[in-house]
């Protein structure tokens, strides 16, 4: 089975020209400027040095690219007609990845909604599911005739929780209705573009960030809590794409804490649309305890603890665990579990990168990490599990969305000031493996 290799970015994180050519305000735009401190109005300026990033990912050997189209760049407001400038960067970039012999992956929602739509209500009223189908209807008519590959959302966990229950990420709001409401809308959306897009040709599906829910102990208080960790975070997702339905100990846990997601007759339908392959972020996974740090397992309101615990590994810069081991895991139980093909969109790791006497950032640690998890998508392969490609985390530094400039993952280190790209020793190292093809 032929297997693609490729390197993964976003528009916001790395486009700049964030008010150029007709581009109006994301809700990234407005949380950045206000919460962050630091935006993405420059970042790696990729709008204006596309043809030259185009080359460097050449560099790499890479067989495909993943990048996401901006929202409020084709369709400034969230509605109405597309806006040709927009349209046409795509275009352009589209056109330089194929003449590189680079295949293009596109993602059409990488958390940029505009800011007009979250005024409207955002992600938790129903209608900005369908102003998304239409958006990706823009997309789709111009650039169907060359892109095989189409994603719908990417990580809509983190879009309705980090964004609507935590406050942590845009649009900064705290409320679980209104993140149970976003869940979903997005698989809604994802639904009405997956219905819509998918045809003879086309290769369909989200990008889902799936850790793993491993309980602390054999305690079966232990075990609860991890499978309503798992529940909450992976299946409330996956069940209804894979299976037409909410999983049932899920609604019944909402419906103890007095909340119910905002289903209507025939969304199931929609949202279960066939697709072609799972899209899988993973960067670390987790354990969970029933028991609170003072022994109780029940809260205030008598509903049960689900209490998270780092695995006692050693972590990455952000302090994320690192566990390849889990990532294998979570491959086979996908594959066993829904058996749809799958795709690692999305892994990588910060570490702060300090370069030597020559300018030069070898980063052991990063190449360290990728080795790692490549070997383990590997191991799942080799135990059956149907994983057709593998994107690392990310062709380049860029604006790390709340962390603003602080943090890189990039393989090409981007030096901010100047806009000069340099390739790291994980870059190197990658370009490598990619050539052995295994």
């Amino acid at each position: 089975m032929t297997f693609t290799w490729g390197v993964a970015t976003s528009a916001y994180q790395i486009e700049g020209a964030a008010f150029t050519d007709g581009r109006t305000a994301s809700i990234w735009d407005t949380f950045a400027r206000d919460v962050v401190g630091e935006t993405g109005e420059v970042a790696c300026d990729h709008y204006h040095r596309m043809p030259d990033d185009v080359q460097l990912i050449k560099s790499l050997g890479v067989d495909a690219y993943r990048f996401s189209v901006s929202w409020p760049r084709v369709q400034p407001g969230g509605k109405g007609p597309a806006n040709p400038a927009g349209l046409d960067f795509y275009d352009r970039l589209v056109d330089e990845l194929l003449a590189a012999g680079i295949d293009p992956w596109l993602t059409l929602y990488h958390w940029d909604l505009p800011q007009e739509l979250e005024d409207a209500g955002g992600w938790p009223v129903r209608d900005t599911a369908y102003r998304f189908a239409d958006y990706s209807a823009l997309v789709f008519d111009r650039l169907s005739d060359r892109v095989r590959n189409w994603g719908t959302v990417n990580e809509p966990w983190c879009v309705a929780y980090l964004g609507y229950e935590h406050g942590v990420h845009a649009p900064g709001r705290r409320d679980f209705q209104a993140a149970l409401d976003a869940t979903h809308h997005l698989l809604l959306g994802h639904g009405l573009v997956a219905s819509s897009l998918r045809r003879e040709g086309t290769v369909v599906g989200p990008a889902l960030n799936i850790g793993t829910a491993t309980p602390a102990s054999g305690d079966p208080i232990d075990i609860a809590a991890a499978r309503l960790a798992d529940g909450m975070g992976t299946r409330i997702f996956l069940d209804p794409i894979a299976r037409g339905a909410y999983p049932a100990d899920v609604l019944e846990h909402l419906a103890a804490r007095g909340h119910e997601l905002p289903v209507r007759d025939g969304d199931l339908k929609i949202i279960s649309a066939p697709i072609d392959i799972l899209g899988v972020n993973f960067y670390f996974g987790q354990d969970f305890s029933g028991y609170g740090v003072d022994g109780a397992t029940a809260d205030a309101n008598g509903l049960p603890i689900v209490r998270e615990i780092m695995p006692d590994v050693p972590r990455t810069a952000l302090g994320w665990p690192i566990t390849p081991d889990r990532f294998t895991t979570l491959l086979l139980r996908l594959q066993h579990d829904y058996g749809i093909p799958l795709a690692v969109t999305e892994n990588g790791a910060v570490y702060e990168d300090v370069p030597d006497a020559g300018g030069f950032i070898a980063d052991h640690e990063r190449t360290a990490y990728l080795a790692a998890h490549v070997d383990a998508v590997f191991a799942a392969r080799s135990a059956g599990a149907d994983v057709r490609g593998y994107f690392a985390w990310s062709l380049m530094d860029n604006f790390e969305w709340a962390e603003g400039y602080t943090k890189r993952f990039g393989l090409v280190h981007v030096d901010y000031e100047t806009q000069m790209r340099s390739l790291k020793r994980s870059a190197l190292w990658f370009r490598d493996r990619v050539r052995s093809g295994a």
